[in-house]
């Protein structure tokens, strides 16, 4: 295809004869290019995650406290228990003794 035949302007000498047909855009413009990128949030966010294991923690630090209460108070029993009888353990030794010698 010759350019006089795509411009209608049979017997042209040069192209610097073609008249200038310059695109340009539509009525209304060109739509927006999107160009930032955004990434679909899926999931809990970070705060709600940190709230989550913040509380996690915080129950069981709390458990923990709580055992240490109850083998605290299992530890003085026995203690108390040893304590009672050993009035009678010792006399029990110190009658044993008595009978070697």
């Amino acid at each position: 295809m010759t350019e006089a035949w795509v411009r209608n302007k049979p017997g042209m000498a040069s192209v610097k004869e073609m008249p200038l047909l310059q695109d340009g855009p539509p009525p209304g413009g060109f739509a927006p290019v999107r160009y930032a990128r955004r990434i679909p949030t899926s999931g809990p966010s970070a705060t709600a995650m940190f709230l989550t294991a913040f509380g996690a923690f915080a129950y069981g630090m709390y458990q923990v406290g709580q055992g240490n209460k109850v083998r605290r108070a299992l530890k003085e029993e026995k203690i108390a228990a040893r304590s009672a009888i050993l009035p009678m353990l010792q006399a029990e030794e110190d009658e044993r003794s008595m009978i070697l010698l």
